[in-house]
């Protein structure tokens, strides 16, 4: 990594934390410099402030950077292993297999009657058994026909079945249930509370470190299969190790904070051409810190407006929609994998 690349890098970091800190300063009841600094280094968690900050903010803003570094790994991994610019976390079909499990929760719960586990339990559940099934789907499909394009056909056409039936699923559910859905789809940082991150914690962060340590035959994997298996890739194995690592990361994510748009798609790219190499030793970890610095930025204009929240898949898409043009306006110049 150059000395550019490791500045570069080191203030997306100090940029993280910039904006970290405004996370836990902002939101509809302000608090201060001071108080957010006794709240952190206080053991006591009678005042209001501490209150706020331990079981509302800190939560929402360490999911905001779990969540998006995740995301953007995904995005990546995906786009090395299609060699297409334009794949994401969603290209699989994860995040309408995880939406299709939410919505068989929600919207059919009145048929059901499942009072065994609590909704917003229930609603992780769902959101993670069901990216886990498409993705099962998705690797008896890779082990039957092995190739890249049909995986992303067929990656799309099970996300379009999942989309189909949860408009079946919308049409009969009875509206209290459907805007429960409608706010679920919308994402948010905020769902997570304090003894659930852990849960959202772990597997991201396993995802990460075997992300982490793919950046070699990644990289092998820029120049083909063939070039791959060359220099000793197991060129199969590795690409049941991507999917299953970008299932993990992406149907956890989905579970506890929704399906969120664009981050994963466009965040690579920005750090593409920030870092200006394909190099997966560097771009890995410039993509994971520019996802995290993202997803901060995002949940930060989300609640920036006070009470009246933004969703923030609106804000996620009018940030990251450009950049998806861009790279078609750009073509080779920011597609470039080589």
């Amino acid at each position: 990594m150059t000395g550019r690349n490791i500045a570069l890098l080191l203030v997306l970091l100090l940029l993280s934390v910039v904006l970290f800190f405004l996370h836990l300063l902002v939101g509809s009841v302000s608090l201060n410099m001071d108080s957010v600094i006794d709240a952190l280094f206080s053991r006591s968690m009678g005042g209001n402030a501490a209150r706020i900050l331990h079981e509302v903010r800190l939560p929402a803003a360490w999911t905001a950077v779990l969540a998006g570094s995740g995301l953007a790994a995904c995005g990546l991994l995906m786009q090395t292993l299609f060699r297409n610019p334009l794949a994401g976390p969603s290209v699989l079909g994860l995040s309408s297999g995880a939406s299709l499990g939410v919505a068989m929760l929600i919207l059919a719960r009145p048929l059901w009657a499942m009072d065994l586990i609590p909704v917003h339990a229930a609603v992780v559940l769902g959101a993670f058994f069901g990216a886990m099934a498409v993705l099962f789907l998705i690797m008896l499909a890779d082990g039957r026909m092995g190739d890249g394009v049909g995986l992303l056909i067929i990656g799309l056409m099970v996300g379009y079945l999942c989309g189909a039936l949860i408009d079946v699923l919308q049409v009969v559910a009875p509206e209290g249930a459907l805007r429960g859905f409608v706010l679920w789809g919308m994402g948010s940082f905020n769902n997570v509370v304090r003894t659930q991150l852990p849960w959202l914690a772990l597997p991201v962060l396993l995802g990460l470190v075997v992300a982490l340590l793919l950046m070699k035959p990644l990289n092998a994997l820029l120049l083909g299969n063939e070039y791959a298996s060359s220099l000793g890739v197991a060129v199969p194995g590795l690409r049941r190790t991507i999917m299953w690592t970008t299932g993990l990361l992406a149907g956890t994510i989905t579970a506890f904070c929704g399906p969120i748009a664009f981050l994963g798609l466009a965040t690579p790219h920005v750090a593409r051409a920030l870092c200006r190499t394909s190099d997966h030793r560097v771009l890995l970890p410039m993509t994971i810190a520019m996802g995290g610095m993202l997803a901060l930025l995002c949940g930060l204009i989300v609640k920036w407006p006070g009470p009246a929240a933004l969703p923030l898949n609106a804000v996620t898409s009018l940030l990251g929609a450009p950049v998806v043009a861009w790279v078609l306006w750009r073509g080779k110049k920011w597609a470039r994998t080589a």
